[in-house]
């Protein structure tokens, strides 16, 4: 069965405005700090990934759209697969610096 590209895109776009209202008002240090915290981020993360995997595979024109799309997968595998090499000053780069624009992505191809 395929996936819809808009449910795809959507779980991403929900997925990252999670992750960006966990850590509203928070910094490194309190995401270094909170096993809790960093593993709701790392599930949405997860969500992210298998979206964007799902998209790549079946969508492939969407995907092609967002930017980015190899280094979020593998991001995701790195996340799953390297859980104990995870470095968490990287996911909060990710968290400030790359998860704003992946989320208006992706809000932006659902109104189209």
């Amino acid at each position: 069965m395929r996936s819809d590209p808009k449910k795809l895109l959507y779980d991403v776009a929900t997925a990252a405005a999670a992750i960006r209202g966990f850590c509203e008002g928070r910094s490194l240090q309190d995401y270094e700090n909170n096993l809790m915290l960093r593993s709701a981020c790392e599930r949405q993360f997860e969500i992210i990934g298998e979206a964007m995997t799902r998209l790549r595979d079946r969508h492939a024109p969407v995907f092609a759209q967002l930017g980015d799309g190899p280094v979020i997968i593998a991001f995701r595998h790195r996340i799953i697969h390297g859980y104990d090499t995870v470095d968490p000053e990287l996911v909060w780069d990710v968290i400030v610096t790359k998860l704003p624009q992946l989320q208006e992505a992706a809000e932006a191809l659902l109104q189209k």
